[in-house]
């Protein structure tokens, strides 16, 4: 028995056929019947939105000639058949006065120019809308926006030089800082009695006791242990200084006991060494001088009234141990101009509690000249006995005795002070 043929099975040869495309070549009938209904019916206008390249050849299209050179068109317009001379051709605009009152409206175009009017009749009504837009755009009145007011800035707008209103100047205190490390160098009677000289020519001057002892306070009659509020609220809870100044014979912000753990509590404050310089903001424009007694040291409560000074007067007391703290203090002011406050300087060197009658008072003066040179005021201030008795009434020497010489060492200061500038 034979092998069976697959092929004559049919699996490959239909494949094989189904592949091959079929080819009609006789004629449908319907296809004959079609033609000749077409030849039957007559030709019908071309299409609008064809291109027309008979007109063209012969004349310019209107949507190449440039919208400023035309004529303006009218708001209504009747469409014209094509004249006979040149057939297929768009006829000349017939321009009518426009009706203000009658909306635009284009006109349908007749069946005769369907080839050549349409297009021309569109692209004129849209012409004469725009140009009516174009009007309104230029009637004066705030109810309708131009172009330019919706322009955004661009970064040429920020570039322009812009003049800036001219800043008035304003007032600021002369912040004078009375300090020493040393103890018992009359720093407060230093500070008390120079700012009453300030205020008995007319100055405005704010006192602050930055010492815990509180001397100053007690020297204007306060009893530092009696104040309710304290520059200890100023510097560690924020209170605004105006809360705790006292007016007397000048206006005085008190001290309390308390300040003796302000340097504690005031360790782990940001920016500690500004606080009373941040604080004296509230009140530098309502005074001319703002005098600052300092504790004996040199420690926080000292650097806060460096930080916020711009002035440094430094009572030293005409004898040895008092001069060589002076070497102590200039570095530590160094340090402070480097890092917090570059603009304080001493404004002078003065010796107090001077004792005419011993050769070391007249040698440490001698000293103090030959080092410091100009710093060193020319006004002395001479031991006293007013100076013990007028804290013990409340008062400063100037007021408990105002012709005694005690009195004179501070006017004559005070002049002093003013002629180098500090006014």
């Amino acid at each position: 028995m034979s092998h069976p043929n697959y092929r004559a099975m049919g699996f490959l040869s239909r494949k094989k056929k189904n592949r091959e495309p079929v080819v009609v070549e006789e004629t449908h009938p319907l296809e004959e019947e079609l033609a000749g209904m077409e030849e039957a019916v007559p030709e019908r206008p071309v299409n609008e939105y064809e291109p027309e390249p008979d007109y063209r050849e012969t004349e310019p299209d209107y949507r190449e000639t440039d919208s400023e050179h035309r004529e303006p068109e009218p708001e209504h317009r009747e469409a014209e058949p094509p004249s006979a001379e040149a057939p297929g051709h768009a006829p000349e605009p017939q321009v009518e006065e426009p009706q203000a009152a009658e909306p635009v409206q284009a006109s349908a175009p007749a069946p005769a120019e369907a080839s050549a009017g349409v297009k021309v009749g569109s692209l004129r009504v849209e012409e004469a809308l725009n140009s009516e837009r174009n009007d309104d755009d230029d009637e004066p009145g705030e109810a309708r926006m131009k172009a330019v007011d919706l322009i955004a800035p661009t970064r040429l707008d920020f570039l322009r030089p812009q003049e800036e209103p001219a800043a008035e100047p304003v007032d600021t205190a002369d912040v004078i800082a009375f300090a020493n490390q040393k103890g018992g160098v009359a720093k407060t009677t230093t500070t008390l009695n120079l700012a009453v000289a300030f205020a008995e020519s007319g100055y405005r001057v704010l006192c602050i006791d930055l010492d815990p002892q509180g001397n100053l306070t007690m020297s204007q009659g306060i009893d530092p242990d009696k104040v309710e509020h304290s520059l200890y609220d100023v510097l560690v809870n924020d209170m605004p200084i105006s809360e705790i100044i006292v007016e007397r014979e000048i206006d005085i912000a008190v001290a309390s006991i308390d300040l003796a753990g302000a340097e504690i509590a005031m360790s782990t404050k940001i920016g500690r060494e500004r606080t009373l310089e941040k604080a004296l903001k509230e009140v530098s424009a309502d005074y001319d001088f703002v005098c600052i007694d300092t504790p004996p040291s040199l420690g926080l409560l000292t650097i806060n009234a460096l930080t916020a000074a711009n002035k440094v007067i430094v009572p030293v007391q005409c004898e040895y141990l008092s001069m060589r703290g002076l070497v102590q203090l200039q570095n530590t002011l160094r340090m402070i101009q480097e890092n917090l406050n570059p603009d304080v300087r001493i404004e002078g060197i003065l010796p107090t509690m001077l004792d005419t009658r011993t050769i070391h008072a007249k040698e440490a003066v001698e000293i103090l000249e030959e080092n410091f040179g100009d710093l060193v005021f020319e006004s002395r201030i001479r031991k006293a006995i007013k100076f013990a008795e007028a804290p013990v009434q409340g008062a400063s020497v100037l007021k408990y005795d105002s012709e005694s010489s005690a009195a004179s060492y501070y006017r004559d200061l005070a002049k002093e002070v003013l002629a180098n500038g500090s006014a």
